[in-house]
């Protein structure tokens, strides 16, 4: 799974510094509480992005339905925090989330003095170019069709045909995962806002 801030570029450019630390910092918060919560490892913290693994290091046999309800409950948290931000006069953020699924080749890289374990491979590349592809067709949760094959069917998609990604030779089929809609909120209101208290906790 990879998931970005969108825009990130413009709204550092627009506030002070501490606010910008303090906005990441809420941030990683929310999506690491909903990405720990379904089993996931975030292994990397790209600036305002960052990427995460389910299934590794330790297997999990419904690694592909964990990484979907993690984004979803991702999504339910900004919208609750956008709507602090908006009682507070500060802007709001939208991310997108790309999640593929297959094997990949994953261990520690490093060196004797600094080592952090993480994946690569075909699979890591489409997801990283599902999260790009989100600012294309407007929809915040993007998936491949390998992870679609792991869901039950109550999880809402909808189709986006074929997209020829960055490094791929043939197109690959791509799904929006729906939410904000009936029936698609994964985290009720009162469990999310729960999470947001971490604030007034510090």
């Amino acid at each position: 799974m990879f998931c970005d801030i969108r825009s990130f570029t413009t709204i550092a450019e627009g506030q002070d510094p501490a606010d910008t630390i303090e906005l990441l910092n809420d941030y990683y918060t929310l999506m690491m509480d909903a990405i720990n919560g379904e089993g996931g490892v975030v292994n990397q913290m790209l600036g305002d992005g960052l990427m995460s693994i389910f299934g590794a290091p330790l297997p999990r046999e419904n690694h592909r339905l964990a990484a979907v309800l993690a984004a979803r409950q991702m999504i339910d948290l900004i919208r609750l925090f956008n709507e602090e931000q908006a009682a507070q006069g500060k802007a709001p953020i939208e991310i997108g989330v790309g999640i593929a699924s297959g094997r990949v080749v994953a261990g520690y890289t490093g060196t004797h003095q600094r080592a952090t374990y993480t994946c690569v491979g075909d699979t890591v590349n489409v997801a990283a170019r599902l999260e790009s592809h989100t600012k294309v067709v407007k929809r915040p949760i993007l998936i491949d069709e390998e992870t679609r094959g792991g869901l039950g069917d109550d999880i809402a998609l909808e189709p986006q045909g074929e997209v020829l990604v960055k490094g791929k030779t043939e197109p690959i089929s791509v799904y929006a995962v729906l939410v904000g809609e009936p029936g698609t909120q994964a985290t009720g209101p009162q469990s999310a806002r729960a999470r947001l208290n971490y604030r007034s906790a510090r």
